[in-house]
């Protein structure tokens, strides 16, 4: 028999005490998610709850889930088995910047919004991210860091409920990387969406995340607050992540 799926988006869901943690309304809620490759179960039962203005890590090895679960709660892919409660229309940031090189910037943020947003909007996004008066360039005349501050503003336009970012320094170089730190904790402040990062990167979520999650071989291993669960993990592969990067 096949294993019931339930994609709700906000529109379906009703204003009511259960879609709410303490005083906080929820981004996102998802329930015994699964996700299968044929045999290989990538993803197997995962719960998640991300509130409004909260900012969750992703922690674990390449392959062990993390972009998956992340296509899933984006609409790209969808599960096997499980429960997505998420807004209608999550705003992503890959590792590559995605910018359409035949449009500029202006119309880059816009798009798909052109009629909402318009070039005021898209303006004003521009500048928050520090390139005020580029909205009519072009995205070949951006560099790396530059590109994906256009892809932020991008995300941020709409003011999102749920924000999804998969590895959105990667590419960067080490300053670079640390500007756009600030930038995004800054942005994701301001704007306060609920914030989902996947990385591998320690640092980067012991800088930026709220919440840590690791993930090995589809499931979460361990949970909790990022510097208690950094400084003092619990799981036997947490503690192995940590001690090979963090060594006592």
């Amino acid at each position: 028999m096949n294993a019931s799926v339930a994609l709700s988006r906000d529109a379906d869901i009703p204003a009511s005490s259960e879609n709410r943690i303490g005083d906080f309304p929820l981004a996102v809620s998802v329930r015994g998610l699964q996700r299968r490759y044929g045999a290989r179960v990538v993803i197997d039962a995962l719960d998640l709850d991300i509130q409004k203005g909260e900012f969750v890590a992703l922690l674990g090895e390449s392959g062990c889930g993390k972009t998956t679960l992340l296509r899933a709660l984006a609409g790209l892919d969808g599960p096997d088995a499980g429960q997505i409660r998420a807004p209608e229309r999550p705003s992503v940031v890959f590792q590559e910047h995605r910018l359409l090189p035949w449009a500029t910037l202006w119309e880059n943020v816009a798009l798909g919004h052109e009629a909402t947003v318009g070039r005021a909007g898209a303006a004003h996004a521009l500048a928050e991210v520090g390139l005020s008066g580029r909205e009519d360039d072009w995205p070949r005349n951006l560099s790396g860091g530059q590109a994906q501050r256009v892809a932020l503003a991008r995300a941020l336009v709409r003011d999102p409920a749920l924000l999804l970012l998969d590895e959105p320094f990667a590419a960067l170089d080490a300053l670079t990387r640390i500007k756009m730190h600030r930038l995004v904790k800054e942005l994701v402040a301001r704007h306060q969406p609920g914030v989902l990062i996947v990385t591998h990167d320690i640092g980067v979520a012991r800088l930026l995340a709220h919440r840590l999650m690791v993930m090995q071989g589809g499931e979460v291993v361990e949970a909790g607050l990022t510097d208690q669960v950094l400084d003092d993990p619990q799981h036997p592969y947490t503690q192995t992540l940590v001690s090979s990067v963090l060594p006592v």
